[in-house]
């Protein structure tokens, strides 16, 4: 596990970003894991600049992402395909067939999350997956459990994600309860983590994340196992290591 400190949030995605474009650069048809919410924004739009400015082709890129809500619409403004087009997609060079997310408006729900988990089958895994940390230590939408979800799955969001997740919807009846998420052991075998965090009230989760046990209460502790995760974090979030 490799950690480094950096002063703020735009530093921290410059350098995640760079890390992101020497994936791309060292193998042009790589599969990115993406992230969605705030943290990943000043990531994105680096990676943008680097394609404008002809440094980056995403031609032959392939990406899935972490998570969807269940129940929102791919051209609802709060679902994560269509953050994923407005913040990343509709900015570079990736081709539509090449970019994947759970269906957020499938019928059953088992057989979306063995669709999912078969695509990232075919794509032979991720070789670099982006992550996210919750407050409550969830990583996609795997939140506090008895146990490490595997594969994809239907998780029912805690009260504490739906509260963060509030300031982007009107009412509370409006704010989706569950989601479809990537398992832990999918994020597992993705061959690189790269683990982005920034402010001071993340401070205490990821203190909890490094040098606490492994636990699936704290789901992102699991990363401890991991034998290629780099955490990319700000002076406010290392504050209590």
């Amino acid at each position: 596990m490799r950690i480094y400190k950096v002063k703020d949030y735009k530093e921290m995605s410059r350098k995640a970003a760079n890390i992101i474009a020497a994936q791309v650069i060292l193998k042009p048809d790589c599969v990115l894991g993406l992230a969605t919410g705030s943290t990943p924004e000043g990531i994105y739009e680096e990676l943008i600049e680097g394609y404008q400015k002809g440094d980056l082709d995403f031609s032959a890129v392939r990406s899935v992402n972490l998570d969807e809500y269940k129940g929102l619409a791919p051209d609802n403004n709060q679902s994560y395909r269509y953050y994923m087009r407005t913040k990343l997609f509709d900015h570079i060079n990736i081709k539509a067939e090449n970019y994947y997310l759970p269906d957020g408006m499938a019928k059953d729900d088992q057989e979306e999350c063995t669709r999912y988990d078969n695509v990232i089958r075919t794509l032979n895994g991720v070789d670099l997956q982006l992550l996210g940390l919750g407050l409550n230590g969830h990583v996609g939408f795997n939140e506090p459990a008895d146990h490490f979800a595997k594969g994809t799955h239907l998780v029912k969001l805690a009260e504490s994600t739906i509260e963060a997740n509030s300031r982007f919807f009107e009412s509370y009846d409006d704010i989706p309860k569950y989601a479809y998420t990537m398992g832990i052991l999918s994020i597992m075998k993705a061959r690189k983590i790269l683990l982005v965090v920034n402010g001071a009230k993340k401070a205490q989760i990821l203190k909890e994340v490094i040098q606490g046990p492994i636990t699936p209460r704290v789901p992102a502790s699991v990363l401890q196992l991991h034998r290629d995760v780099t955490i990319i974090a700000d002076e406010e979030a290392l504050s209590l290591l």
